[in-house]
């Protein structure tokens, strides 16, 4: 049996259940890695470098010794691992490092002499990442439907309706793991680099493949640290969109509800309203940092909405657009999702 498998018969079987095993160490694997794989790491953080010591001082013979010697005893744990990631899934598995080298041929070795039908991914990861970038430099899109509206409207509680629905819906911050402005961080984990959330924005995209349209969220270029592929962010501006409206007061509430345990993230805030200065002048930043100290976060979300970002995102009204109330939200979500049928049928 060959084992080795392209890159792109990879990615078909992929979708089919095949087991990704990423054998690069846990801090290569938390940079980035192919969505869904599991790492089960041939040498630790610290024995990659060891090795590669030992390769610059005395040459590739010696580190490979060295690699032996530490792999070796590992063996029956690697074993487990990938068995124990099998349980439920029985089927072939992929073995990947950086760039398809003795890494994954090792244990692509040692897994099939267990018994573990496994093949080598040529290129590796590295491979991996360049099918991404060519991805989103080349790939036309459907069209996508973007919605729009002032903060707090509820954008994402649509977006999240729909795909429970089953609409085609492509959560940006939910793969950034950002909200998407100065406070968008606040209670959240840390967000993914931008190669990881380059390669999650493709993983969704590829399970989306044979719909007719996409839904997105509007969403500026960078959405916290990580940036909106261009190309793709280019086609979110070209289809009609969707203009979220609700009061003031329902907008008060659906942030307030967004940001759980306000108290507990109090420190956080004080950075971000400061840093609105230049933008609001200092007396105006001060009474913010009054309301916050004082723990009023109704007038202080109302006050960052009315003095901030509405006015930043009036500008942006796009001039093709459907207006949809949300006030009630149930309706609301009715609307959206008939006029994504009205629209989609002009089409």
């Amino acid at each position: 049996m060959d084992e080795t498998i392209e890159l792109d018969k990879a990615l078909e079987q992929r979708l089919n259940g095949t087991l990704f095993i990423d054998v690069r160490t846990t801090a290569e694997f938390a940079e980035t890695t192919i969505p869904g794989a599991v790492n089960v790491p041939l040498f630790s953080n610290d024995e990659r470098a060891e090795v590669g010591t030992v390769y610059k001082q005395k040459g590739r013979k010696d580190a490979r010794r060295l690699g032996v010697e530490l792999a070796a005893p590992k063996i029956p744990w690697y074993i487990d691992q990938v068995e124990a990631a099998r349980k439920d899934n029985p089927g072939p598995v992929v073995v990947f490092c950086w760039r398809g080298g003795m890494r994954s041929l090792a244990m692509t070795t040692f897994f099939n002499l267990a018994g573990i039908p496994a093949r080598q991914l040529i290129g590796g990861h590295k491979g991996f990442r360049r099918f991404v970038v060519d991805y989103f430099e080349q790939c036309r899109w459907v069209p996508i439907f973007v919605l729009r509206g002032l903060t707090g409207v509820g954008k994402t509680r649509v977006l999240h309706e729909l795909q429970q629905r089953a609409y085609p819906v492509v959560d940006l911050e939910g793969l950034a793991n950002h909200r998407g402005s100065a406070f968008g961080a606040l209670g959240l984990e840390p967000q993914p680099s931008q190669k990881m959330f380059e390669a999650l924005l493709w993983d969704r995209l590829e399970h989306l493949k044979e719909a007719p349209y996409l839904v997105t969220e509007g969403e500026s270029l960078h959405i916290g640290r990580v940036a909106v592929p261009k190309r793709f962010h280019q086609a979110m501006q070209e289809q009609t969109s969707l203009w979220l409206t609700a009061s003031l007061d329902v907008r008060t509430q659906i942030i307030l509800e967004e940001y759980p345990a306000l108290d507990r993230l109090r420190d956080q805030f004080a950075r971000p309203i400061n840093s609105l200065k230049e933008r609001l002048g200092k007396d105006a930043v001060a009474e913010m940092i009054g309301l916050l100290n004082s723990g009023d976060w109704d007038a202080l979300v109302r006050e960052l909405m009315v003095r901030y970002y509405d006015p930043l995102y009036m500008h942006t009204h796009p001039d093709s657009r459907v207006e949809i109330s949300l006030d009630p939200f149930d309706q609301g979500v009715d609307n959206v999702a008939a006029a994504l049928e009205r629209l989609t049928a002009k089409g």
